[in-house]
């Protein structure tokens, strides 16, 4: 029997999600020797990045970040610090700062967020803060008001140069990921980044997150139906 490619597709996402019971997948046909692609989910609440000039004027010149617990990318961590953001709307507290401080201040928060702060944040890779709404940084020793900055953060995979290389990806390409569980579904658009010291990481927000019933230390897996 021929299949149309519409149907096919359907008929695989239905296999999928019958297979995903258990919140595992099924592993998927690959071409030719290119292995199949399982990445481990990494979910990001909102969160800050400062500059050098901001910690200062936010915790009091010369001041550290207290390093908290590591995150899984080398070098990263979760600080003890926190500030508070204000927006047009309101106000968002108790906000995480992660470490090292960075060239440029930005902030990364959910949809959600921007609804409960009064602004519009775009969908953005990290570092692309052109037009970007900005607001008001609130910490222990002063504040600030950033013009730009404020961004929700593009679903992105985190890889090294040799696993990508494995794999047939490529800096900035875009790949689809499948999910399973009772929320599965696939991630479309996800970028690869490809940097020397990564480890294999899919970072997504909290709200795509619960989206498709993630949670830290689950695997998605490429999807290409």
């Amino acid at each position: 029997m021929n299949y149309s490619q519409q149907q096919a597709q359907w008929i695989t996402q239905q296999i999928v999600q019958e297979m995903a019971a258990g919140g595992k997948l099924p592993q998927p046909a690959t071409a030719g020797n290119v292995p199949h692609l399982q990445v481990p989910v990494g979910v990001s609440n909102r969160h800050i990045h400062l500059c050098r000039e901001d910690m200062d004027l936010l915790f009091g010149a010369g001041s550290t970040l207290t390093r908290m617990k590591a995150v899984k990318q080398p070098g990263q961590f979760a600080a003890e610090e926190t500030v508070t953001l204000r927006g047009k709307k309101g106000d968002i507290s108790n906000v995480r700062i992660l470490g090292p401080l960075r060239s440029t201040t930005q902030i990364e928060i959910s949809v959600a967020d921007s609804f409960v702060l009064g602004v519009k944040a775009p969908v953005r890779m990290s570092g692309d803060l052109l037009d970007s709404p900005g607001l008001e940084i609130i910490g222990p020793r002063g504040q600030v008001v950033k013009p730009h900055g404020a961004i929700v953060a593009w679903r992105h995979i985190h890889i090294s140069p040799q696993e990508a290389e494995l794999h047939g990806l490529r800096d900035g390409m875009e790949i689809n990921l499948a999910a399973g569980g009772q929320r599965a579904g696939v991630l479309s658009h996800v970028v690869v980044r490809v940097s020397a010291d990564a480890v294999l990481e899919l970072h997504i927000d909290v709200e795509e997150a619960n989206g498709f019933g993630l949670r830290n230390g689950d695997f998605v897996s490429r999807y290409t139906g």
